[in-house]
């Protein structure tokens, strides 16, 4: 993997080693993301590649020398949450039993794994404080209710893995300030019953979503058909209800050139008479069904447009009966008169 980045202009040789240890750096940290994220080098770099190549001036001031600027980064990195390990841009929490969002973690991280807690709760303020984070993995966790506006402050994000919570619906609000999101996993949620039509308007960076093993029931054709760069989609082991409503869905899901992980286990939860049958298999009988079958408000629409009819041309026909005698007796009249001219 290159990183095509304009080291910054220095005379001395040890401030060119000081560029170089940061490039190797980078590239240590950018191989687990890509590895995690299954996706091609270019993908990511394209989205990291600003975030790394922009020299702060916080972190080398003008007239310090190299010396001073590893010993300011080196303070950095002692300042670093309790319970949690830190190494170069990241900081691992990983199963430390926290109760909430660690206190002190360095403004310059840009991964942060908060794996296996007891998180119930992500403050935004103290989230946008991390402005340059692009990778965020709070898996089982207890997060759930309202998490909008949660990531209003972190625009940067490229990867977000929300899986095994208690997340229960997305709305638009949720993801909308995320514009560039490549990987977003919320499987395994199994109070999360709705995603909004919406959702994922802004995301359109999207490339890997998974919201497998989770309580929906329904999921609009729009909401994911719109994102342009969507890949990945894993919907497997959820409650779908297969009706009519679902079969555009389910069209789609055929049609299209997308990745279904685990696609013999995306199968129909209801009704009954469909449970456990994958999706090819549904289509076909939906199809069959929904096309040619009316419902109680067909059966009532057709009733009242043959009344109308019938009652139209009933009057149509009572009119026509009107005009015709009157013009019969009209007739009559006239020959009478004739008659009665000619015999005078």
């Amino acid at each position: 993997m290159h990183v095509s980045c304009a080291p910054p202009a220095e005379s001395s040789s040890r401030s060119a080693s000081k560029v170089a240890a940061l490039l190797l750096k980078l590239g240590s940290f950018c191989k687990p993301l890509i590895q995690r994220c299954h996706l091609a080098p270019s993908v990511i770099m394209e989205k990291l590649q600003p975030l790394f190549c922009t020299r702060n001036p916080a972190r080398f001031p003008a007239g310090r020398s190299a010396k001073e600027s590893g010993m300011g980064m080196a303070s950095e990195r002692i300042n670093c949450p309790r319970s949690c390990s830190c190494q170069y841009l990241e900081v691992n929490c990983t199963g430390q039993q926290l109760q909430e969002f660690p206190e002190a973690i360095p403004l310059d991280t840009r991964q942060l794994i908060l794996a296996a807690n007891n998180i119930s709760y992500l403050p935004a303020v103290e989230l946008s404080f991390l402005a340059d984070l692009v990778y965020l993995d709070c898996k089982k966790n207890l997060l759930g209710h309202d998490l909008d506006f949660t990531f209003i402050g972190v625009a940067k994000l490229v990867y977000l893995d929300l899986s095994f919570n208690n997340l229960t619906q997305v709305t638009f609000s949720t993801f909308s300030h995320l514009l560039s999101l490549v990987v977003l996993k919320i499987s395994d949620n199994p109070s999360l019953v709705a995603i909004e039509k919406d959702a994922f308007a802004n995301n359109t960076w999207l490339s890997h979503l998974d919201v497998s093993r989770t309580g929906l029931t329904f999921l609009d054709t729009s909401t994911v058909q719109d994102l342009p760069n969507l890949r990945f989609l894993g919907l497997s082991n959820n409650l779908w209800h297969c009706n009519c409503s679902f079969l555009d869905f389910i069209t789609w899901m055929t049609e299209s050139n997308i990745h279904f992980p685990d696609a013999d286990d995306v199968t129909c939860y209801t009704p009954e008479s469909l449970r456990a049958l994958e999706m090819p298999a549904v289509e076909a009988q939906l199809h069959s069904s929904c096309l040619i079958q009316l419902y109680k408000q067909d059966y009532i629409f057709l009733c009242l447009a043959g009344f109308c009819i019938f009652f139209a041309g009933t009057m149509a026909a009572w009119l026509a009966g009107v005009c015709a005698v009157i013009y019969e007796v009209h007739i009559s009249k006239g020959e009478e008169r004739e008659e009665e001219e000619t015999v005078t």
